[in-house]
């Protein structure tokens, strides 16, 4: 017996000693790489769309030389598949036939034969899924820009919604930021309908092998259609006669004031690195729109938004390839480090990174009115963005999150002279006003959930919405938590409310911005916690039954990008070390007994795996939307669900994200708190 104790105490003590040595390892990795202005930043991975575009753009904008156009063009041939196609998430179970239509189109313009033998296989697959019958909405604006596909077989976004008020239920702040911001440029490229055609060699041609004449340009078809999909196609034919026949009607002159009133927006809306919302899509459009209006290549709008793409925050070389992000992740993976660095009680040992990094944070507070206003126009800001600089669109995640970092700090005399409980103040009062009706938030915008606006054509790209979501709200609520608001608190109970109302039968939630029930579930037990919920009660049993059910033989845990679309995907994939630190969080919050072997186990992946104080993940556990157009979750198991969305299993509709620093502090974190946790059952 006594043999038996010293050889438990002695495994228990290696575990301790190799657990708390995976922690300082991890953590002297992170020290390492931070800025020099006191920020860290992982690489976003999405997908190809993103160098394939801003080739055709730069061709659009008579750039055909520039610089990157080659570079990028090596990336997409580094990133297609063997099959010939090219995906949006890293081991897919299918290719996206937009993402090879657009790669196609992008490396024919660069002069590449279509006899290569890379673009043979992808002419090979995509005429296998039927060719360019089935693209969506955004592909097909893109063959119109350069001249494959006639405009008038392109959804109609007429820019006169500039002027529709708030109240009106077609609204652009009735859209989501992202859709908002992405619509007013391709509103004026609608109305003017400009491309400009590849050169007759390079010609796609082949991709209409009975001509163009003869092709079917129709909108597939939904299955269940109702009176919104009816209403919208047949005001989208009303829409291309009036734009056809305007200049017998007067039509015209009333574009053309809508046009410069849309493009007043536009440059409105510019942040000061050049860039649009701090995302791709604006972006490209906005600099192709103003293009196209006459602005040169050298005015001081189109000079900063062109010349972003040579900035290294957003561009990221690997020998001869180019790749340029989708987006940035600035505060959100600084916020998300020191909160790692706090969890690992490393405060006095990098104490001068982290004051650097909280002052960095503190100054990224976005202090002036943004989009989200529109709507709240007496509600004061004080939310934090994602990027580094998008000041119309701070987002509530990000806002929760920098709350839990400054929590700690708002009685330390020293952070309270430099501003943080001003900080803090202005940053809840700007959340509780952003609460929705159902008392959860959504990303960037309040009650952003007319779902009959999904049912334009143009809103065929994946959400159009931005509806409360069970991640984010948790994130909230764990931030009050931390600042000392109890479950009594009228905002925090309704959010309880919603959260309790979004869980599903076998016991997970669903994650809307990261990969899924894992992330859902990881995101709102840990928040209960810090609200001071009994974790005791039978609803957060069955979720913590729900991890140990769907942990992996290895110990750790996984789920596919698939489980947006396959019930059989749900918690189930090969294990990560982001989505490992996702659960054993959730589990730690739980603070079971009985799952103590089962966090050892996953904690132990964590460790055999980490190389050389990181992990390696080349999965996408990060979402920026799933693609199912309402922005929140939906039933799976309907037999024509694949049908209506247009995408199955590979999501096409979809966006996926890699964020390149999730498999580093995630680790940090869970491995921080079942230390705590397990010191807690040795002293029980």
């Amino acid at each position: 017996m006594y043999d038996n104790e010293n050889k438990a105490q002695a495994l228990q003590s290696n575990f301790d000693a190799q657990l708390s040595a995976s922690i300082d390892a991890a953590a002297e990795w992170l020290a390492a790489r931070q800025k020099p202005e006191g920020y860290w930043v992982g690489r976003l991975e999405s997908n190809a769309c993103m160098e394939a575009q801003w080739i055709l753009a730069l061709w659009f904008m008579g750039l055909e030389d520039h610089h990157l156009r080659p570079r990028l063009a090596q990336s997409l041939r580094e990133t297609q598949r063997e099959d010939g196609s090219w995906e949006i998430y890293h081991d897919a179970p299918a290719g996206d036939v937009n993402t090879t239509v657009e790669a196609y189109a992008a490396l024919r313009s660069m002069g590449v034969s279509k006899d290569d033998p890379a673009l043979k296989k992808a002419f090979d697959w995509i005429m296998s899924k039927g060719g360019l019958k089935n693209i969506r909405v955004f592909t097909r604006y893109w063959l119109a820009l350069i001249g494959e596909v006639p405009w008038k077989h392109t959804p109609n976004l007429p820019p006169e919604v500039i002027y529709f008020p708030n109240w009106f239920p077609f609204s652009i702040y009735n859209f989501a930021q992202w859709a908002r911001a992405t619509l007013m440029p391709i509103a004026v490229l609608s109305a003017r309908r400009p491309s400009r055609p590849l050169p007759r060699e390079n010609r796609l041609d082949e991709l209409f092998p009975d001509g163009r004449e003869a092709f079917d340009y129709a909108y597939p078809e939904k299955p269940g259609a109702d009176f919104w999909d009816g209403f919208f196609k047949a005001t989208d034919r009303v829409l291309h006669a009036l734009q056809t026949y305007g200049e017998w009607t007067g039509f015209s002159l009333a574009r053309n004031s809508a046009i410069k009133t849309a493009l007043e927006w536009i440059i409105k809306h510019q942040d000061n690195d050049g860039v649009w919302g701090g995302i791709q899509p604006p972006w490209i459009y906005s600099l192709m729109a103003l293009y196209n209006e006459g602005y040169a290549i050298d005015h001081a709008v189109l000079e900063k938004g062109l010349g972003a793409l040579d900035d290294p925050r957003w561009r990221v070389d690997v020998g001869e390839a180019t790749w340029i992000q989708a987006s940035t992740s600035p505060v959100w993976d600084t916020v998300l480090t020191l909160l790692a660095f706090d969890d690992a009680g490393l405060d006095q040992k990098f104490e001068a990174e982290i004051e650097k990094a909280v002052q960095w944070v503190l100054d990224q507070q976005v202090l002036r009115k943004g989009d989200w206003s529109e709507k709240l126009p007496d509600l004061e800001p004080g939310g934090w963005a994602f990027e580094y600089k998008n000041g119309y669109y701070p987002d509530t995640d990000d806002t929760a999150v920098a709350l839990i970092v400054l929590s700690k700090y708002k009685s330390d005399p020293k952070w309270r002279a430099r501003g943080v409980e001003a900080a803090i103040k202005k940053g809840v009062n700007w959340l509780f006003g952003m609460q929705c009706r159902n008392g959860g938030w959504g990303a960037f915008d309040k009650d952003n959930d007319k779902t009959y606006l999904t049912k334009i054509p143009f809103c065929d790209f994946g959400e159009a919405l931005d509806p409360p979501s069970v991640d984010v709200t948790a994130h909230i609520v764990e931030a009050l938590g931390k600042l000392g608001y109890s479950k009594a608190h009228p905002n925090v109970a309704r959010a309880i409310d919603y959260l309790k109302s979004e869980q599903e039968a076998d016991g997970a939630w669903f994650g809307r911005w990261g990969v899924n029930y894992v992330y859902g579930t990881g995101a709102v037990l840990p928040a209960l916690e810090a609200i001071g919920e009994d974790m005791n009660q039978p609803y957060i049993r069955k979720a913590s039954d729900w991890l140990i059910l769907h942990q992996n033989d290895d110990g750790g845990w996984g789920e596919s990008c698939a489980s947006y679309m396959d019930p059989a995907a749900m918690g189930r994939g090969k294990s990560t070390a982001s989505q490992t630190a996702w659960a054993l969080m959730a589990l730690a919050a739980a603070g079971r007994k009985e799952d103590e072997a089962a966090i050892a186990d996953g904690v132990q992946f964590l460790i055999d795996r980490q190389r050389d104080g990181t992990w390696d993940e080349p999965e996408y556990t990060g979402a920026g939307f799933p693609g199912y157009g309402v922005g929140a979750t939906i039933k799976l198991g309907d037999p024509l669900l694949a049908e209506r969305l247009k995408q199955g299993p590979e999501l096409s509709r979809a966006f996926m994200i890699n964020y390149n620093l999730y498999r580093h502090y995630f680790p940090i974190m869970a491995l921080a708190r079942v230390r705590t946790l397990m010191s807690s059952f040795e002293t029980a």
